[in-house]
């Protein structure tokens, strides 16, 4: 078979890959997550320092410690993100500076939060879009008959059972 002429691999949405799986949103064939699992678990963790955050004041090495704990998060999302992601988390999520301020972190904390939001609705609206079609798919199939099927009511047949019973 020519190289040319093979097809394209299955695109696959982030939640039904499987981990290490490369996943292709249909819309932008160019952002891809690898591992979906990592990056929930990322977003999970990120979510609850920021609630923990909000209910104390930190001192100076506990500030810096979530600085420390954000940018490793910032890298560990960087690994599972397709490089028009990485870019794009980047530019919204630079890296803090000397010690934050709780506002700093709380802030820095929220618009990550608020990108995997976004993120994960992108993934969402990626999988009902495929399902819309899916089903546009089926119902024309449908509308059209499927291929092979004969007319289930042959003379003789008993008209009041489907064609299955």
């Amino acid at each position: 078979m020519d190289p040319a002429s093979t097809p394209d691999p299955p695109q696959v949405p982030a939640a039904m890959a499987p981990e290490g799986a490369p996943v292709v949103a249909p819309e932008a064939e160019h952002e891809a997550i690898t591992q979906p699992a990592k990056l929930l678990r990322i977003a999970t963790m990120v979510r609850e320092l920021l609630e923990d955050t909000r209910q104390a004041s930190l001192d100076e090495p506990g500030r810096i410690r979530l600085r420390q704990i954000y940018e490793r998060a910032i890298g560990e999302l960087e690994d599972v993100l397709s490089p028009d992601l990485q870019e794009e988390l980047s530019s919204l999520a630079p890296p803090m500076q000397g010690v934050p301020t709780d506002a700093e972190i709380r802030v820095a904390q929220a618009q990550l939060v608020g990108w995997l939001e976004g993120l994960f609705h992108g993934i969402q609206a990626a999988l009902f879009s495929q399902q819309m079609a899916a089903r546009a798919q089926f119902e024309e199939l449908r509308r059209r008959g499927l291929p092979g099927s004969s007319d289930p009511q042959t003379p003789g047949a008993d008209q009041s059972r489907g064609p299955y019973l």
